[in-house]
C-alpha cells in the first residue's frame, strides 16, 4: 500500500518537469523558423535585387590579354655577322578608349583629339603628305568597333619621330589613352641578298587558310591560353623563303597587355605590360660575297643575250650540302612597299620553284629540258644495265632513227663524230649514242612500260624529280614529260636519253652535280646550318645529310668524270682540273622554238668541294650563256674559302667556314 502510494506521488511530482521540457521545445522551433525564415529572405534579397549588382561587378573585373607582337630573331649569312633580315625597334602611337564614343556627344571629343594627333603631326613633320590627317585618325580609332573590341589599343601611327616621342612622353597626362609602345619593323640587307631565299613576311590576317604551316595556329588561335603563343591578326609572319619555313623558330612569343574591363569591353582601369620575348637568329649557309658574285655574274650576261630575261644558279658544297649560294634573277627590293603587279614575276624563288611564263609571253619558265647535262647519268645508267662496256665503241654518223617512218633525230649541228666511247659521246655531246645506245637499249631490255620505269626510278635515285630535301617551303619536283603515254614508250626513252623528256629545278640540278662528283652520295641541301638562341647560344646544329646512295663501279664514275671534259672558253686560265657538261635544251618548234642554256661542273676534279648548276632559259647555248656565270661563282669561292682548302682572299675570309 505505501509502495503504491509512494509511486503515485511521485509521478504526480514529476508532471511539472514534463511542461518545462515542452516550453523549452517550442521556444527552440520557433527560434529556428525565424531563422531559417531570416535566411530565405536574404537569399531573395540578394537574387532578385542584388544580384544584377553583383552580376556587373564580377563583369566589371573581367582581364583580358591583349598580345603584342614578337621580337622577330635575325637570319644572318654564313659569317654570321651579316644580317640579311633582322627587326629594327620602332615606336609606335597608340590610343587606347575608355569611353564608349558612338553617341554624338562622345564623338566630338574624339574628332578633338584627332584634331589634335593631326596638328601635332603636321608640326614636327611639316610637309609630309604621308602624315595621318584627322580624318584617317578617326578611321584608325575605329570607333564604332567594325575591326576589334573597344578595349583594344588602336594604332594610329608608326615609326614615330624622335621629336614626336619626346612631344607625347612630355604631355603623357593631357592624352589620357595615349600611348607611346615599342615596335618591330622587318627589315633587309639593303644590297639584297637572295631576297627569295630569305623571303619576307606579311600580316597575319593575311595567311591562306590552306598554307600548311599555318593551318593548326589559324585553327587554335582564337582558344590558345597561352598568351605568348597568341597571333596577333596585324603580326607580321613569314610568307615565304627561310622567313616562312623557319616561321616558328623566328618568331619569338607574343608580348601582353593586361587590363581590367567593364561590362561594355571597354578599359577599366590601368594597362599591365609584359615584354615580348626575342625570337631565335639563323645562322645561314649563304656566303654575302659569293652569292652578290652570282647576282651580279647573272645580271651581266642577261645584258648580253637578246632573248634572255631570267636566270638562276645555284653552289653547292660536295661533303657538306650547304649552299653557299642560291641566285635567282632579276629579284626585287623586300624594303620596299609591298606591290604584288610590279614584283609578281620575281618574288619566287626560280632556282626551287617553279615559274611560269608571264601573261604577256616576255617571261620564259624557270624549269627547263635539261638538255645534254643528263648524258654523264645516260651513260652511268647504260653501263651499269649492261647495255654497253667502258671501251665499247659506236658509230656515230650524226643521227639517229626512230620508229617505223625512219625518222631522224640528229646530234647538235648534225656532228659527225665516228667511231666514240662512252667517255666521247659525253664530251662530243652525242644524241646518236644516248638514243642508239642508252634509249633504245633499255627498251630492248625491258619493253615500253617496265622501261620508262626503271628510267624514272634512276632518275628519282640521283634526285630529279623528287624533293631536294631543301629547307625551304613550296618546292617544285620537276615535270615529267616521259610519264606521258600518249607518246611511244620507245620515243619516250630515246628522247629522254639526252634530255629533251623532262623539267627540273636549277637545285635539282646542283644536287645530281653533287652526286656525280661524290660517286653516288645524294647530299640534302641546307640553308640553315645553325639556329641560335637571343644570348648566342647554339640550339641546333644541322649536320650534313645523305639522303641515299646508288652503287656503281668505280670503273662506270670514272669514264663519266672523263668524259665531262667538253671546251669551254670562259673557263679559260682556270687553276683547277674540273669536270663539267654543257646544255641546250630546246622547247618548241619553228618561230616559237626557245633553247635554254644550261650548264653543270664540280671543282676540282680529283677532290671535289664545290658543284654548280646554272641555267639561263632562252639563252642559248649553255657553253655561252651560263658557263660564264659558273666560272665567276667558282673565283668567288676559291677566294673566300679556297676549291684546295686556301681562301685566296683575305686571311680571316675563311673563319666562318666549318
Amino acid at each position: 500500500m505505501f509502495n503504491r502510494l509512494r509511486k503515485k506521488k511521485v509521478s504526480e511530482e514529476e508532471t511539472p518537469v514534463n511542461k518545462s521540457s515542452s516550453a523549452r521545445m517550442n521556444m527552440f522551433f520557433f527560434a529556428a523558423f525565424v531563422i531559417f525564415s531570416i535566411l530565405i529572405f536574404r537569399l531573395a534579397f540578394v537574387q532578385f535585387v542584388e544580384g544584377p549588382e553583383l552580376t556587373y561587378m564580377e563583369t566589371s573585373r573581367n582581364t583580358k590579354d591583349i598580345p603584342l607582337a614578337p621580337v622577330r630573331g635575325p637570319i644572318y649569312d654564313a659569317t654570321g655577322k651579316i644580317a640579311l633580315a633582322y627587326s629594327e625597334p620602332v615606336q609606335s602611337l597608340y590610343v587606347l578608349l575608355y569611353e564608349d564614343y558612338r553617341n554624338d556627344d562622345r564623338k566630338q571629343e574624339a574628332q578633338e583629339l584627332a584634331d589634335e594627333l593631326a596638328a601635332v603631326f603636321k608640326q614636327f613633320n611639316p610637309g609630309d603628305k604621308e602624315q595621318p590627317d584627322a580624318e584617317e585618325i578617326i578611321k584608325r580609332l575605329d570607333l564604332d568597333y567594325q575591326k576589334t573590341f573597344g578595349y583594344v589599343p588602336r594604332l594610329v601611327k608608326s615609326d614615330l619621330t624622335t621629336k614626336e616621342i619626346a612631344y607625347f612622353m612630355e604631355k603623357k597626362a593631357e592624352y589620357p589613352g595615349v600611348m607611346v609602345l615599342e615596335e618591330n619593323v622587318r627589315k633587309y640587307d639593303p644590297d639584297g641578298v637572295a631576297v627569295q631565299v630569305v623571303g619576307y613576311t606579311r600580316e597575319f590576317k593575311r595567311v591562306p587558310t590552306t598554307l600548311k604551316q599555318y593551318k593548326t595556329i589559324l585553327e587554335s588561335n582564337s582558344t590558345q591560353r597561352d598568351p605568348g603563343l597568341v597571333y596577333n591578326q596585324e603580326e607580321k609572319v613569314g610568307f615565304d623563303g627561310l622567313e616562312l619555313q623557319y616561321q616558328e623558330e623566328l618568331r619569338g612569343r607574343s608580348g601582353y597587355q593586361s587590363i581590367d574591363i567593364d561590362a561594355r569591353n571597354l578599359p577599366d582601369g590601368t594597362m599591365n605590360l609584359t615584354p615580348p620575348e626575342k625570337g631565335y637568329s639563323l645562322i645561314t649557309t649563304i656566303n654575302k660575297e659569293i652569292q652578290m658574285v652570282a647576282q651580279q655574274a647573272i645580271t651581266d650576261e642577261l645584258r648580253k643575250l637578246p632573248n634572255a630575261i631570267t636566270g638562276y644558279a645555284v653552289a653547292m658544297e660536295i661533303d657538306t650540302g650547304n649552299v653557299v649560294a642560291m641566285a635567282s634573277m632579276p629579284d626585287y627590293d623586300p624594303n620596299e612597299k609591298w606591290d604584288y603587279d610590279k614584283i609578281k614575276y620575281v618574288f619566287r624563288n626560280g632556282t626551287a620553284e617553279s615559274f611560269p611564263p608571264n601573261d604577256s609571253g616576255k617571261k620564259a619558265e624557270s624549269v627547263v629540258l635539261l638538255g645534254s647535262v643528263i648524258k654523264p647519268l645516260s651513260v652511268l645508267i647504260g653501263l651499269k644495265e649492261g647495255l654497253f662496256s667502258t671501251g665499247q665503241t659506236y658509230f656515230d654518223q650524226g643521227y639517229a632513227t626512230l620508229g617505223k617512218d625512219g625518222r631522224k633525230v640528229r646530234n647538235s649541228h648534225s656532228a659527225f663524230n665516228g667511231s666514240i666511247t662512252a667517255r666521247r659521246a659525253i664530251e662530243k655531246s652525242s644524241n646518236a649514242f644516248m638514243i642508239d645506245m642508252v634509249g633504245k637499249g633499255l627498251y630492248n631490255k625491258y619493253g615500253a612500260v617496265k622501261g620508262v620505269g626503271v628510267w624514272h626510278e634512276y632518275m628519282k635515285d640521283f634526285g630529279l624529280g623528287v624533293s631536294t630535301g631543301v629547307d625551304l617551303p613550296k618546292e617544285y619536283l620537276g615535270t615529267l614529260e616521259y610519264t606521258d603515254e600518249d607518246e611511244s614508250g620507245l620515243t619516250r626513252l630515246a628522247f629522254a636519253s639526252f634530255g629533251q623528256q623532262a623539267k627540273y629545278t636549277t637545285l635539282q640540278l646542283a644536287q645530281y652535280t653533287t652526286m656525280l662528283a661524290n660517286k653516288g652520295k645524294r647530299m640534302e641541301p641546307h640553308l640553315v646550318k645553325e639556329i641560335r638562341d637571343a644570348e648566342g647560344n647554339v640550339v641546333k646544329k644541322i649536320k650534313p645529310k645523305v639522303l641515299n646512295e646508288v652503287d656503281f663501279a668505280d670503273a662506270y664514275w670514272n669514264e663519266v668524270h672523263k668524259g665531262m671534259v667538253t671546251k669551254v672558253s670562259s673557263f679559260d686560265g682556270f687553276p683547277y682540273d674540273y669536270a663539267r657538261k654543257t646544255g641546250t635544251s630546246e622547247q618548241g618548234t619553228g618561230p616559237n622554238k626557245k633553247e635554254n642554256g644550261v650548264f653543270i661542273a664540280f671543282a676540282p676534279r680529283d677532290n671535289p668541294k664545290l658543284a654548280i648548276a646554272v641555267v639561263v632559259p632562252e639563252g642559248g647555248f649553255g657553253s655561252v650563256s651560263a658557263s660564264p656565270i659558273a666560272r665567276k661563282i667558282f673565283d668567288a669561292y676559291d677566294e673566300v674559302y679556297g676549291l684546295d682548302g686556301t681562301p685566296k682572299g683575305k686571311k680571316d675570309q675563311g673563319k666562318d667556314k666549318e
